[in-house]
């Protein structure tokens, strides 16, 4: 079994703006994107594609296949109340305590980072445990690629921003011998 995890291309939106779960568009160079992200994969083989259902997955994901699961347990992050707004217009309390242990507190009327890892966690099982799966592209958001990849290097949650993930970054894991690893070096 192979599983590639991509992150989404560009997303249309100016910096500085908080989009979790916000249904945003594609930069205008998603074409160019794209081609540096199937370079990446070895396409003679037959994959089944999964996303997150937001659109800047789901336009990446129908590149690969018309054939797509959607999953809600790869959107990412819920931000709550504090979607679409500029991070320098979020109240600096709460971001503050937000910022402190991001991983156990939620964002107001959104989730905390352990939400979002228990729903992906459970999607990640679900699939890597099905006997009728053999290879994937899974296209997601980085919070959950870094929960993916953070289950698999053993790494605590809130280590797993240290992990640097691009718009359009590909991880290759591979099932050897019952064990799911991580084939792309990454660095912490």
């Amino acid at each position: 079994m192979e599983i590639y995890l991509i992150r989404h291309t560009t997303p249309d939106i100016e910096k500085g703006i908080c989009y979790g779960q916000s249904d945003l568009n594609l930069k205008s160079n998603f074409t160019e994107e794209f081609e540096a992200i199937s370079n990446q994969i070895q396409t003679k083989k037959d994959f089944k594609v999964i996303s997150s259902p937001l659109k800047r997955c789901k336009l990446l994901a129908k590149e690969f296949n018309d054939d797509i699961l959607f999953d809600d347990r790869l959107k990412e992050l819920n931000f709550g109340d504090w979607e679409l707004k500029a991070w320098n217009d979020i109240p600096e309390k709460d971001s503050n305590s937000w910022m402190e242990d991001f991983v156990n507190v939620a964002v107001p009327n959104g989730e905390s980072y352990i939400q979002l890892a228990s729903r992906v966690y459970a999607f990640f099982e679900e699939i890597t445990h099905s006997e009728s799966i053999q290879n994937l592209i899974i296209i997601s958001h980085a919070g959950p690629i870094r929960a993916i990849l953070a289950k698999l290097l053993k790494l605590p949650l809130k280590e797993s921003f240290n992990i640097k993930i691009n718009y359009g970054d590909v991880f290759l894991l591979k099932r050897e011998n019952e064990t799911l690893k991580l084939i792309t070096e990454i660095t912490l």
